[in-house]
């Protein structure tokens, strides 16, 4: 049977008969209202968030079918985390802390588009994009509450489903956030203090040797970046003093460059 595909993005749970949705579905002859309470039905988990959805319309019965799209978890993880980006050091920096239940929710938006057969295959999946992200699970690193998912430290939670935080648990998770981006701070004051005596101390030497010295000394590679000149760092040392190296012999070619046309000149007039 001929069938007809919609596409639209709405904002979750607020879909109506007005623009894009309403006149993309008034020429096919289906029951508006139907569909929009439908869309709204299916899209609620998404508030505040644009979502795209597929309307499949069969032309002769006016039957229709609503296929919703997801953010990347990524982008779900944030928005329950709080954050607008996960951390640039995942290993050493953390964000945020979730709980299980708001991995689950997840984990049901996320169903249609997830490998796990079972839902707690499924929260194992989520489970472990917070580990890229710098994002702490139920307090823990991710890996860590992976293995107590496996111990069925949260059975029950996942057998009954539960997304839903108290007042109580959701002013924790704050406090808990505010208490890691301190520490985050202190300690990234920490390594560009460190970063900086390693700088100044070797200053004039290849720039490659200085890398190799601040990675040794666990310095994040975002963090050398910001700090380490492309061009290396003879700048750091002397002023005016004649860098080593590269830059020296650089130096010394100069002023026989600007000789050559010197003698051209010599040259010409005679």
């Amino acid at each position: 049977m001929p069938k007809e595909t919609v596409e639209v993005m709405v904002e979750g749970g607020k879909a109506t008969a007005a623009p894009p949705l309403g006149p993309a579905l008034g020429p096919m002859g289906v029951n508006i209202g139907q569909v929009v309470s439908k869309i709204n039905e299916k899209t609620k988990a998404f508030a505040k968030m644009k979502v795209p959805v597929k309307v499949i319309i069969d032309k002769k019965t006016k039957q229709f079918d609503i296929e919703v799209g997801t953010p990347p978890t990524s982008q779900l993880l944030k928005k329950e985390a709080g954050i607008e980006k996960g951390s640039a050091n995942p290993l050493e920096d953390k964000v945020a802390d979730v709980l299980i239940e708001q991995i689950i929710k997840i984990a049901k938006m996320k169903e249609s588009s997830l490998l796990g057969k079972t839902l707690k295959e499924k929260v194992k999946e989520i489970t472990g994009t917070c580990n890229s992200m710098g994002i702490l699970v139920e307090g823990k690193p991710a890996v860590e509450t992976i293995k107590d998912i496996n111990e069925g430290t949260f059975d029950e939670e996942i057998r009954t489903e539960k997304t839903e935080l108290t007042a109580e648990e959701k002013a924790k998770l704050e406090e808990e956030k505010k208490k890691l981006a301190e520490e985050m701070e202190k300690r990234r004051a920490e390594l560009e203090a460190k970063a900086k005596e390693v700088i100044a101390s070797m200053a004039g030497q290849e720039r490659g040797k200085i890398k190799a010295k601040l990675k040794e000394e666990d310095i994040p590679d975002e963090m050398i970046k910001e700090l380490l000149p492309v061009e290396g760092v003879a700048a750091a040392g002397a002023e005016g003093a004649p860098a080593e190296g590269a830059a020296a012999e650089g130096a010394e070619a100069a002023p026989a460059a600007e000789e050559a046309p010197k003698e051209e000149g010599k040259k010409e007039k005679k």
